[in-house]
């Protein structure tokens, strides 16, 4: 099914404005939810808001935004005061700076969105922006919806991706992790060499798409089968992994496993070679 756009503006890049249009990159339908429901009727529970000084439920005409300053003291803020702030929605993605596409830090990306030309006409400048983009990014602001976001562009396959991001302020300092302070600055040489060794055993060409989520494969199997009104077969539980102390010793246990998994294949790929013509394989 073709993707449907959530909604429409412009792509600015200093007198350039080119129509898009934008989809999500992402889709919510990946995952399962569930409803709250009381257990002995199955009937879905309501959330009240309720007062517990007035002890009485609240309308939401009764309802106010507060901002908590001091420990339960609280200033009301208006609909007028957020009127004051709140940008007019442009639906415009003006883009004021570029970088090299890496200056990104994967820390700081949101949401993710395609952008593709909004009609024939603006495919042309479209594609001439995209490929004048490569290996950079563009960053700038979108007012949308009441709110202004800082967003980052840049190109991707036949069209332009578009991430929303978290400003600075919202990056919690890596410092205000206190556990961190008792890790060592200077390792031994021979513990990088031989952990250099470990991850160069894993190394090979990164497919995200052969990762699957089966967590939620399990989940949506079980709920498949409860439908159906079948029995549910539980998994065995997975053995413990050994307890090593000595880095050094887990170290070399690695490599010893991944050489081992690797010799098994290749002996049993020359014991089949070296059947007699033939000679028929043992059934399991």
């Amino acid at each position: 099914m073709a993707a449907r756009a959530t909604w429409k503006g412009f792509l600015k890049i200093s007198l350039v404005n080119i129509p898009i249009k934008v989809f999500p990159a992402t889709e919510s339908s990946g995952s399962i939810s569930f409803n709250q429901l009381h257990g002995e009727c199955q009937t879905r529970i309501q959330q009240k808001r309720w007062c517990p000084h007035c002890n009485r439920e609240v309308p939401n005409s009764e309802i106010v935004k507060g901002y908590e300053f001091e420990k339960g003291r609280y200033v009301i803020m208006s609909d007028e005061d957020f009127d004051h702030v709140r940008p007019e929605s442009t639906r415009v993605i003006d883009l004021v700076q570029f970088a090299d596409a890496v200056a990104i830090d994967p820390m700081y990306v949101d949401r993710t969105y395609y952008l593709a030309p909004d009609g024939g006409m603006a495919a042309d400048a479209f594609a001439v922006m995209r490929d004048g983009m490569n290996g950079k990014v563009g960053v700038g602001k979108l007012a949308l919806y009441g709110r202004e976001y800082l967003v980052a562009v840049r190109p991707h396959g036949k069209g332009i991706v578009m991430h929303t991001l978290h400003h600075a302020a919202e990056i919690r300092s890596i410092d205000a992790v206190e556990e961190l302070d008792a890790v060592p600055a200077k390792v031994k040489p021979e513990e990088i060499k031989l952990a250099r060794q470990v991850i160069e055993t894993f190394e090979q060409p990164l497919d995200l798409a052969s990762y699957k989520d089966e967590y939620r494969d399990g989940l949506q199997k079980i709920i498949d089968a409860k439908i159906a009104g079948q029995e549910i077969v539980t998994a065995a539980s997975p053995e413990a992994p050994p307890k090593v102390v000595n880095l050094m010793d887990a170290l070399k246990k690695s490599l010893d496993a991944v050489s081992t998994q690797k010799k098994k294949p290749a002996k049993v790929a020359a014991a089949v070679a070296e059947k007699p013509a033939g000679q028929k394989r043992k059934r399991a």
